[in-house]
């Protein structure tokens, strides 16, 4: 940590890094706004204001963010005469050295998640908006000081030459964008478990990848079965134990996270036994609800109320209170495909945004009639609901995302919003 100029003189290195970093990061506590800042931030992102928040998801963060890195606070244009605060909080960032500093500052800590946005996905299409930029996702933990990632694929495309896993691998060496989420109310010890089954996992990847863990790419095929016991939860954590379970385990990137989150309870040290019986051991329990494609909330907002798979964008616009015509209007953007933003997708996303462009009809139905209220609100629910038959409940890269778009004293509400990684 960089002390404050006034207080010493500094040293080569230290002036060396002031001048690559610049002022404004040297001394930065807190995230800030600033007018001028702001502005360059909205060009710099070009992303739609749905690919924001609202403030009311943001987790409480302190106010003396140790980090030579520059925290600002971005209020997105379009959302300037809304009381939400619809934005980002940024922490703009060189490269070289920064899972070291997101450990070291508390920005990354054990158990949150990492979200890959891609903020060129903005106004691509209804797939790609409604994904809220977001792709993949992967667990962090923090070891010796230093930010890691745990993700599946657990190959080095994800992991890093070695199995490093300290965000330096060609996945993470790519992205420019990556939002931090973290589940609410981690205690020490749940930490603790969740950095051990990480270090599990990661130093067995070349073990058990892919002959006991694998990838599952159909993201409509998940394991949890509503009503049913929680078998590929304890199937993962016998596999990290080195229990060789028969069987192997396929499962999509997101699916994978929830599903180590659902080990913050049991201690690997110390409940290996409660792993080798028939049952799914108690002390497994899910981080956050799955998701059906549609929730309550939007029609009925209740403390008890849900959000759905398909509902971020709609929470955003909804909280910005715009006038209906305005409001009409920012809804039907969302289901336009743009061919110049579809260009910038990867093939295989490209493949599925064209592919499933004509399928959102009907939730460009629910999403109108959800935004009227009234008894537009009805039939939003009666078309939300056979959206959600169709679909399994689920928990894709960007429901984490989603459930932080809940009300703060929601039942279930279970994740906030941290911040967004801007690699310069």
């Amino acid at each position: 940590m960089l002390k404050p100029a006034r207080l010493f003189l500094p040293s080569a290195i230290a002036l060396a890094t002031w001048l690559a970093l610049g002022p404004t990061s040297i001394g930065a506590k807190e995230f800030t706004f600033d007018q001028t800042v702001n502005q360059q931030m909205a060009r710099r992102l070009g992303i739609p204001v749905y690919f924001a928040v609202p403030a009311s998801a943001r987790a409480v963060l302190p106010k003396d963010i140790k980090t030579p890195d520059r925290l600002i606070d971005f209020r997105h244009p379009d959302a300037a005469a809304s009381q939400a605060n619809v934005g980002l909080r940024l922490v703009v960032a060189k490269r070289a050295g920064l899972a070291r500093r997101l450990g070291q500052s508390g920005l990354v800590q054990t158990g949150d998640l990492l979200l890959t946005f891609r903020s060129e996905w903005g106004g691509a299409g209804a797939y790609p908006n409604i994904q809220m930029g977001i792709s993949h996702v992967g667990l962090a933990y923090v070891k010796n000081g230093t930010a890691h990632n745990l993700d599946n694929p657990l190959d080095e495309d994800h992991l890093g030459v070695g199995m490093r896993a300290d965000l330096t691998s060609n996945h993470y060496r790519t992205l420019k964008l990556i939002h931090i989420i973290r589940p609410r109310n981690l205690t020490d010890a749940q930490r603790a478990n969740l950095l051990a089954w990480a270090t599990r996992l990661n130093a067995g990847a070349k073990r058990v990848y892919p002959k006991q863990i694998s990838f599952n790419e159909d993201y409509n095929d998940p394991k949890f079965k509503p009503g049913k016991p929680l078998q590929f939860v304890k199937h993962l954590g016998q596999i990290a134990l080195g229990h060789n379970p028969p069987g192997e385990l396929e499962i999509f990137c997101s699916e994978f996270a929830w599903s180590v989150l659902a080990l913050r309870d049991c201690d690997p040290d110390q409940a290996g036994d409660a792993f080798k019986g028939s049952g799914v051991p108690s002390c497994i329990r899910p981080a956050m609800r799955p998701m059906r494609a549609t929730g309550s909330y939007i029609t009925r907002k209740s403390r008890s109320s849900y959000t759905g798979l398909a509902d971020g964008p709609l929470l955003v616009i909804d909280a910005l209170k715009l006038p209906h015509a305005e409001r009409d209007k920012m809804l039907r953007s969302i289901f336009v495909a743009d061919p110049n933003g579809l260009s910038k997708l990867s093939e295989g996303h490209k493949t599925v945004a064209e592919t499933m462009q004509p399928k959102f009809a009907r939730l460009e139905t629910y999403y109108r009639s959800a935004a009227g209220g009234g008894w537009s609100g009805l039939k939003a629910r009666l078309v939300g609901s056979m959206i959600s038959r169709a679909i399994p409940e689920n928990y894709s890269p960007t429901s984490f995302l989603i459930n932080t778009l809940l009300p703060a004293d929601s039942s279930n509400r279970t994740m906030d919003y941290v911040a967004t990684v801007l690699i310069e």
